[in-house]
């Protein structure tokens, strides 16, 4: 049983796929303590893959985002197989410090700060600038795309500033706040 915090369709946010209609499946618990996470971990509901898939089977979105938390924890390739039967595009975001599905569409990888990342490809890199060292994140991750992303829309002019002197990243805001959706 999956721990899910909650199922709902938006706009992705965030990164490459900015302004694409997605159903989030969020899941419970994570391995880091991030403290800008804004998952309420203590609230979930105990769900299957089948009820997961489901459940997403009728959204009209496209593409599903695997999120958390720490979705790989707890998704597997039985549940992408089964998003897949009903037409679904997966992707996930992930903290890179545990292996994921191999049948996944698309890997947002968004290293932390201090953690022992395992994973070394991914379809793009999102870090959020804290004002630490992020160069380490493009020498260890292969990704056809990395961006930096402003914690929680604060220091945006300092990440754009990072941007203009290091133009192999990009900028990765977190519209859905800015337009104030989920």
């Amino acid at each position: 049983m999956n721990k899910i915090n909650e199922i709902f369709v938006s706009l992705q946010g965030e990164g490459f796929h900015t302004g694409t209609a997605s159903v989030f499946v969020r899941f419970s618990g994570c391995n880091l303590a991030c403290p800008f996470c804004d998952t309420r971990h203590q609230n979930f509901e105990e769900m299957s893959d089948e009820e997961i898939a489901q459940k997403v089977s009728e959204t009209p979105a496209q593409w599903v985002i695997l999120t958390g938390g720490e979705p790989s924890l707890q998704a597997t390739e039985h549940l992408v197989d089964l998003l897949h039967q009903h037409g679904k595009k997966v992707a996930i975001e992930t903290n890179g410090t545990h292996d994921l599905p191999k049948n996944l569409d698309w890997i947002t990888l968004s290293p932390k700060e201090g953690s022992r990342v395992v994973l070394s490809k991914a379809n793009e890199v999102k870090v959020v600038y804290t004002g630490q060292d992020v160069e380490v994140w493009r020498e260890k991750i292969n990704a056809e795309n990395y961006f930096l992303q402003p914690c929680s829309c604060k220091n945006t002019k300092e990440v754009v500033n990072y941007i203009l002197q290091h133009p192999d990243w990009r900028l990765s805001l977190q519209t859905h706040k800015y337009i104030g959706i989920e």
